[in-house]
Order: structure tokens, then C-alpha cells, then sequence
């Protein structure tokens, strides 16, 4: 009782020199351990109401009771402080938020309207100024889905650039009406433009008036006795009517709206987001929150909305299933409109949304506890200190011995932790058609840059007894003090399911065939195996497309990019004269010579 007595009294002080701006405040215990970082449009009014200690839920009641000193930090506006708390609570990971673990990015479709042509293309990444993105879409099925609808109605070039500019003739997609073949000249730049405006159009859900207008040009080419192209705009009308028939009905309205439902079950909360543009759903994704005991429906509501739309698009609307506590200063932080419907169509969006969040964090629970349990067994059956929390597998890929790297993933009781993936290019070890030297090198670069916050409970290897020595060698000037290693290995006639496993000072040995156990660890050394396969492909890729050019000092990707757009390829470049060199936008005579230096030594 003396701790809330202490804590309720550090939180009175507080409210007599807290400020009655925006900002940011800390709750700190005694041990300077961070307990809550909150946000507030007046600062004094927030901290006010936890003194009010009856009303407080569990949780809050237990965090007032280790309070001993606060901090503010005051800031210009509400979008300041929703950055703020943000930056703070994923430098301090404060026991008494709610925490929302989220490492997805979201496709888009992109437009550069800078281009002659533009192509329509899926991306992730930064946005650039010039180019107009569409989306989010929750995963790439529905990019594809909308991108084929695209193709099918307005037949925008979909290839890569350097395709594109080096082609003879049409591709099959010309070939089957997807694509009107600009690279060959088989539309006109206007005409192309066209196309590409009403793909704006119908991405901003401008079907109405795009409906409307093909209906008139089909009967004027009619008219005028141009049945192609009547036929032409006739089979784009039935395309166009087939995408916003059902659509219209659910979705019209819907131009930039996000819908939000919320499912809470065992300690834990499931939010589901469906996104909504240009009248259309572009999917739906789950997020499970952690450190919700004890707290309210709309805490765990609020808490997903600060830190989710600080890092992703906000939409104009957002649609929740129950009301807020904060709305009005969410709002003015996001410039949004957030809503609870009383009626209506909308009610139902946020209801399915409600079953999709339910769905999903039942799968969620089936799927860790299963994990758990698998965890549990293997702490007794490799005779573990305690059930492991973090598990990380190795492995290599390498072709010949070329693009060689190294992977590692990481395995805990919630999943795979694949914010954690790392790979390692393999730079020391000479030979690289050694695995042994690879996994050393590779397991003592990961030991230097290792710290207490993500030291593993074992470690997994690919490989046998041999591999096993390798990395008790390498490692043999390291603390492994609660890290078990153990090494997987192929079983007879190399059959998943007869893998045996391998320990220091321990008989090797297999485990039932086919148990949940065996599965599990199967499962997790083929993820390290996809990741490795994966890495090393895409920089073998890379390679594939580097070319002389990138070895001239002084040349990098933008001066690379603007002398194989004015000469055409590298054979163009070679073939150059200084004077022709300095011809390309940003090649002075001096890095003219020394290029022409370079292909003429």
C-alpha cells in the first residue's frame, strides 16, 4: 500500500509543474527502468487522470505503484508527439504498453508519369516525386489480381525498362491483348498517355464516368462504321463492367478507407486491417498486440493506431469497431477521420473485420501452441537448460563455390522472427567449396557482434559431426555458456523424417519418424535452407546485370543508367570517342578521358 501511496504522490508533484502543451511523458521506477511512455494534447490533464487511481484499470494500478519520477517532453503539435512516443516506446519497449510487433511492408502499384511510357509496376520501398503510387495491398495476390485486371482493360506495359527498350518486336502479352506494344511503336505516345489516365482513373474508382465514356466512344465508332475499335472499347466496357458490378454495391464509397477489427482471447488481442481504395478491397492483414492484460478495447485500439500509422499510408477514413477515448487527438495527429458506425452498410465492414481478427488469432494460438509444445519435448530430449526462447539455424549457399554466402534465421515460440534474418557474404574464407571454413567464418562474425539482447538458446546446423567440430573450434574463445549447439544431418538414403542429430560429448541420434518434434526441427533447418538458396540467387542475379562500367572509378548507377540510355549498351560505350562521351548529360571531359582510357588501355 506504501508503494501506491509513494507512486500516487510522485504523480501529484507531477501535475503541479507538468506542462498543458502537446508532448511526450515517461513514468520511471525506482531501478530507471522506463515503465510508460504516453502522449497527450495537454500534458498537466493526462497525468491528472491517473491520479484517479480508483478508475485506473489492473494494469495501470500496478504501474502507478512503481512510479517514482516522470519526464515530458513537450512538442510543436499532435503529430509530434505521436512520432515521439513512438520513437521512445521502440527505444525503451516499456512493460506496460501495448506493444505492436510490426515488420511488414505493404506492395503498391506505381506510375512514373516522368516516362514516355510509363509501365505499371508492383513496388516496396521509398516514394519518389513524379511517380504516382496505389495501394497498400496487404500481399502481392491482391497487386496481381488488380494488375491483371489492368492489363486486361487498359493494356499498360507491365516489362522491365531495359526490356522494353531493347525490343524488335511485340511480346506473347501484345500477342493476347494484354499489352499495346509500345516498345514497337504500336500505339502512339498520346494514345499510350490515355490509357494511361484512365488507369488512374480507375485506380482512384472513377468507374462510373470511365463506364460512361467507353459506352460513348464504342457507339460513335460505330457509328462511323469503326467496328474494330468499336470492338476494341466493347470488350473493355464487358471487362470493366465485370470488375465494379459486385464491387460498386459493397465497396463504391470506400475511395481511402482502412476498417479495423479487434478480437481479444486468453491475454491476448488480434487486430485485423482491411484496406480500401478507389472503391475496391486490396486484402486484409493481422496484427497480434502484446502486453494487453487488464486493458480496455479501446487501449489496445489506440495503442495499434499511434504506432501502426506512424510507419504506413493513413487513409482519410478509419472505420473501428468501438469508440475511442483519444479519437479527437488521433485525428488531428493523422489528419484523419476516424468512425464508428451506428448504421448502416458500415457496420457491417467493421463486423467482418471483428470475425476476420477472430479468425485469426485462433490460428495464431493453434499454430504457438504447437510450437510450445515442440519446445517443451526438446528441452528434454537434447537435455536443455530451459525451453528455448530463440533458436537460430545456419547455412550456406554458394555455386561452385561462387556468390557465396552465408544465412541465419531465427526460430522462437511465436514463429519466425524474420526481422532477425541475417546473411553474411563470405569474406575471408579462401576456399569456398569448404562448408567447414564457411560455417566457422560465418558463426565468428555472428559471435562478435553479439549481445545479451539476442544471445540464442541453441543454435542449429546443417551438417553433421564434422560440421559440428568446426564450429566448436571456431567458437572456442567464446562464451557458449546456455547455448546448446546441435548439427542436423541426413539419415539413411538422405530421407526427411531419418535425419539424425548431433551433440558435443553426446551419441548421435534420431528421433521418431515423422514426430511433431522431427517435423518441427525439418521445418525450421528448410526454412534456413530457403533463405540461404534465396539470398544467394538474388546475388547471383545482381551480378548477372553489373557490367564494366560499374568497375570506372567515378561512375556510379545514375551516370551508369545515362550513358547506356544515350549509347544503348556497353559495346556503344567502348566504341565512343571522348568528344562522343561528352555528349551524355553529366559526362564532363574529364570523366569522358577517363572512360575512354578504361576501354583503351
Amino acid at each position: 500500500m506504501s508503494d501506491i501511496k509513494h507512486g500516487l504522490e510522485v504523480l501529484k508533484q507531477n501535475v503541479k509543474i507538468a506542462p498543458t502543451n502537446p508532448g511526450v511523458y515517461r513514468m520511471i521506477s525506482k531501478d530507471d527502468e522506463v515503465l510508460y511512455v504516453g502522449k497527450a494534447k495537454n500534458i498537466k490533464k493526462r497525468i491528472v487522470w491517473y491520479t484517479k487511481f480508483e478508475k485506473l484499470p489492473t494494469r495501470l494500478k500496478r504501474m502507478v505503484a512503481l512510479v517514482d519520477k516522470m519526464e515530458f517532453i513537450i512538442t510543436t503539435s499532435e503529430a509530434a508527439a505521436l512520432l515521439t512516443e513512438n520513437e521512445l516506446i521502440k527505444r525503451y519497449h516499456p512493460r506496460f504498453n501495448i506493444l505492436l510487433k510490426d515488420d511488414k511492408s505493404f506492395p503498391y502499384l506505381s506510375l512514373n508519369m516522368h516516362e514516355d511510357f510509363p509501365a505499371l509496376k508492383k513496388y516496396r520501398g521509398k516514394k519518389t516525386a513524379g511517380t504516382k503510387y496505389f495501394g497498400p495491398f496487404a500481399n502481392v495476390l491482391a497487386v496481381n489480381h488488380v494488375m491483371d485486371v489492368i492489363q486486361k482493360i487498359f493494356m499498360l506495359r507491365t516489362c522491365r525498362d531495359n526490356v522494353f527498350k531493347n525490343r524488335t518486336r511485340p511480346c506473347m502479352l501484345y500477342q493476347i491483348k494484354r499489352c499495346s506494344g509500345p516498345c514497337t511503336g504500336m500505339i502512339s505516345k498520346e494514345d499510350y498517355h490515355k490509357s494511361v489516365k484512365e488507369v488512374v482513373r480507375f485506380l482512384e474508382g472513377k468507374n462510373t464516368t470511365l463506364q460512361e465514356e467507353f459506352s460513348k466512344k464504342m457507339i460513335e465508332a460505330s457509328e462511323n462504321l469503326n467496328f474494330e475499335e468499336a470492338l476494341v472499347l466493347r470488350d473493355k466496357l464487358k471487362a470493366l463492367s465485370a470488375v465494379t458490378m459486385g464491387e460498386a454495391l459493397a465497396y463504391g464509397g470506400l475511395k481511402s478507407v482502412d476498417v479495423i477489427g479487434l478480437y481479444r482471447l486468453q491475454n491476448l488481442a488480434a487486430v485485423e486491417v482491411f484496406f480500401y481504395r478507389g472503391g475496391q478491397n486490396y486484402g486484409n492483414v493481422s496484427f497480434f498486440l502484446k502486453q494487453t492484460e487488464d486493458a480496455e478495447s479501446f487501449e489496445i485500439l489506440e495503442a495499434f493506431i499511434s504506432e501502426f500509422y506512424v510507419t504506413h499510408d493513413v487513409p482519410k477514413e478509419i472505420i473501428i469497431p468501438e469508440d475511442l477515448e483519444n479519437a479527437a487527438f488521433l485525428e488531428d495527429a493523422l489528419h484523419t477521420k476516424i468512425v464508428l458506425p451506428k448504421a448502416g452498410e458500415k457496420v457491417k465492414l467493421f463486423e467482418s473485420a471483428n470475425i476476420n481478427a477472430k479468425a485469426a488469432l485462433e490460428r495464431y494460438l493453434s499454430q504457438t501452441t504447437s510450437i510450445r509444445q515442440n519446445l517443451a519435448q526438446m528441452k528434454d530430449v537434447f537435455g536443455l537448460e530451459k525451453i528455448p526462447q530463440r533458436i537460430e539455424v545456419y547455412d550456406n549457399s554458394h555455386n561452385q563455390g561462387s556468390y557465396a554466402i552465408g544465412a541465419m534465421i531465427v526460430a522462437t515460440p511465436s514463429g519466425f522472427d524474420k526481422k532477425s534474418y541475417r546473411t553474411f557474404n563470405i569474406k575471408y574464407t579462401s576456399n569456398t567449396n569448404d562448408d567447414f571454413a564457411m560455417m566457422k567464418e560465418v558463426l565468428t562474425r555472428r559471435f562478435e557482434h553479439m549481445g545479451d539482447e539476442n544471445r540464442p538458446d541453441v543454435i542449429l546446423l546443417d551438417g553433421g559431426q564434422g560440421q559440428l567440430s568446426a564450429v566448436y573450434q571456431a567458437l572456442k574463445d567464446y562464451d557458449l555458456t546456455g547455448i546448446s549447439i546441435i548439427a542436423i544431418s541426413k539419415g539413411p538414403e538422405r530421407n526427411a523424417g531419418k535425419e539424425f542429430y548431433h551433440q558435443k560429448d553426446k551419441e548421435s541420434f534420431a528421433l521418431e519418424y515423422r514426430s511433431p518434434l522431427a517435423f518441427y526441427l525439418q521445418t525450421i533447418r528448410d526454412e534456413a535452407h530457403r533463405f540461404a538458396i534465396g539470398t544467394h540467387r538474388k546475388k547471383r542475379a545482381k551480378s548477372i546485370y553489373k557490367s564494366s562500367l560499374d568497375e570506372i572509378e567515378g561512375i556510379g548507377a545514375k551516370r551508369k543508367r545515362d550513358l547506356l540510355r544515350f549509347f544503348g549498351s556497353v559495346e556503344d560505350v567502348k566504341a565512343a570517342s571522348v568528344t562522343d562521351l561528352q555528349k551524355t548529360e553529366g559526362i564532363s571531359k574529364k570523366t569522358a578521358e577517363k572512360i575512354y582510357k578504361y576501354f583503351h588501355k
